[in-house]
């Protein structure tokens, strides 16, 4: 079983949405463009959302059993996913890339 890197590579806020539709919350999201998260094998990483980890986690688990290809061809590179969290006010768009290295 092989690592997988999971890249931030976009924080959108909508707050036209936020103000219609949410009720306040104080730090909704952690997360910070440009963090790095390692899976050892599919297993979450330390300080990952919860939430943004249901959505991703399917995919960390397929990556790091050596699938790739996704949807066939979806991603110029086979062993990488490009993955939204499920949060429709602020979503998080993560990179997950599988690596060379074994996990633990």
């Amino acid at each position: 079983m092989k690592k997988v890197r999971i890249t931030v590579k976009r924080i959108a806020h909508y707050d036209d949405l936020m103000a219609a539709y949410e009720n306040p919350i104080e730090d909704a999201c952690h997360m910070q463009l440009g963090q790095t998260f390692i899976c050892n094998g599919w297993q979450q990483p330390e300080g990952f959302c919860d939430s943004a980890w249901d959505t991703v986690s399917p995919f960390v688990m397929t990556l790091a059993h050596g699938g790739e290809n996704f949807y066939n061809g979806w991603m110029k590179n086979p062993k990488s996913a490009m993955l939204s969290c499920n949060d429709g006010f602020r979503p998080v768009s993560f990179l997950l890339e599988a690596l060379d290295e074994e996990a633990e």
